[in-house]
């Protein structure tokens, strides 16, 4: 009985010990998954759904769109008015250019025509000799020519009664003027785009402006989404006039002056071919 009384004894003991191990198990297990973050079931390495690079995160199945309000938005939903105004600045815009173009390579050519021309021809024995050596498509060469014909048909006819100064200087003045207009071609429109390409890109502001008014008087309030259109196509107008204007106007000016270097060539060149006519030598 002492013995088994014993051996209980001991359970009780070892009973009581095993319960206090627990009650003190139980709370640093409890503190521990606290301190602990929940584990990831997503592979290393991966970002999750929506997730972007930077801390973005993006809604599934969005899709990034275009500029809605950019040039093809415009020329999409725009109306006659809108397009026809664009129309109207690319044609102009394609006129200065060319215009710009073939006005620079006929002056570049000119000016290298005067060049050989003061390095041939005053060289000749002859007036003849030296319209000779000039290209036939020369301005220079017409003015030569049309000095020449002067001399030869003043005698003999209704002229005569003019003196051969008088006559002469005449035909190469009359030259002169036909080369001068045609260097001048072009320019007015370069001056005329310059000065109305601004105001068809302000009348289709105007237009975009009266539509962003009358969309707001239509929908009752003024939400940014019923005046961003029209707006955005005003500002476009705004910015085609400018882009077709300043282009025109740069190159006109340019021109206007290069076309006074090539005008000087000329002059020079027929008032001293004049001198040479009326000095009685070899013609």
């Amino acid at each position: 009985m002492s013995l088994l009384k014993s051996l209980m004894a001991r359970g009780a003991a070892l009973s009581l010990a095993a319960a206090l191990a627990v009650s003190v198990a139980l709370p640093t297990a409890a503190a521990l998954a606290q301190d602990t973050p929940p584990a990831s079931s997503a592979p290393a390495g991966s970002t999750a759904a929506g997730a972007v690079p930077g801390g973005g995160v993006t809604a599934p199945g969005t899709v990034q769109v275009e500029n809605p309000y950019g040039v093809e938005a415009l020329w999409a939903g725009g109306d006659f008015v809108a397009k026809g105004t664009l129309v109207v600045l690319v044609i102009m815009s394609v006129s200065t250019w060319y215009v710009m173009i073939t006005k620079l390579v006929e002056q570049a050519l000119l000016l290298a025509k005067a060049k050989k021309a003061n390095a041939t021809f005053w060289k000749a024995k002859s007036v003849k000799e030296g319209t000779k050596t000039l290209d036939p498509k020369s301005p220079f060469y017409f003015v030569a020519a049309s000095g020449l014909e002067a001399v030869e048909h003043h005698e003999g006819s209704l002229v005569e009664q003019i003196d051969l100064n008088t006559w002469v200087g005449l035909s190469i003045q009359r030259a002169v003027d036909q080369i001068v207009s045609r260097l001048q071609g072009g320019l007015a429109v370069l001056a005329t785009v310059g000065s109305i390409a601004p105001f068809v890109g302000l009348f289709g502001t105007v237009m975009g402006i009266y539509k962003a008014l009358t969309a707001i008087g239509v929908a009752g309030q003024a939400s940014i989404d019923k005046v961003a259109g029209p707006v955005g196509e005003s500002l476009i107008m705004t910015a085609f006039g400018l882009f077709v204007a300043v282009p025109a106007v740069l190159a006109y000016n340019w021109l206007v002056r290069r076309n006074k270097q090539c005008v000087e060539q000329i002059r020079t060149f027929s008032a001293d071919l004049h001198n040479v006519l009326l000095s009685g030598g070899n013609i």
